[in-house]
């Protein structure tokens, strides 16, 4: 590159305004076709479990609580999934879909990237067996 060209250059981005959004501080309106956090519908779900078949990283695992009742609880890693939207096109039953306004996921800690969709009842039952203990009530001041 000749330097007449470079200086042209230097000159012509000194008087424009920056390129650069401030970001955290304006934050835009996310676009409608983001794909941002999975939702999951606990009432819809019917166990079929084509959305963890179907998932190319295996980010979603469907525990069966109760078939006969349909209670079923769903273990989401948010660190694996790819956010291809397979799992969405996958569900017959319309539960699942991609959130538009949850897509700021990132953090420091690795707890948050694991997620547990379903009814309290059922995720305390769940808990309680998987650890061996008695889920302790919670007490307020």
């Amino acid at each position: 590159m000749k330097i007449g060209a470079l200086l042209g250059d230097v000159f012509r981005s000194l008087f424009k305004p920056p390129a650069t959004e401030r970001y955290p501080v304006e934050k835009k309106p996310a676009p409608m076709r983001l794909r941002g956090k999975l939702v999951y519908d606990s009432s819809k779900c019917t166990g079929c479990q084509l959305c963890a078949k179907d998932c190319p990283c295996d980010a979603i695992e469907i525990i069966t609580i109760d078939r006969a009742a349909k209670r079923f609880i769903m273990r989401y890693r948010v660190d694996r999934c790819t956010f291809c939207a397979q799992c969405v096109e996958s569900c017959r039953f319309g539960c699942l879909d991609l959130s538009n306004e949850e897509w700021e996921l990132a953090s420091v800690q690795k707890d948050p990237f694991t997620l547990t969709f379903g009814s309290e009842a059922d995720l305390e039952a769940f808990l309680a067996k998987t650890t061996g203990a008695q889920p302790e009530a919670e007490t307020k001041p």
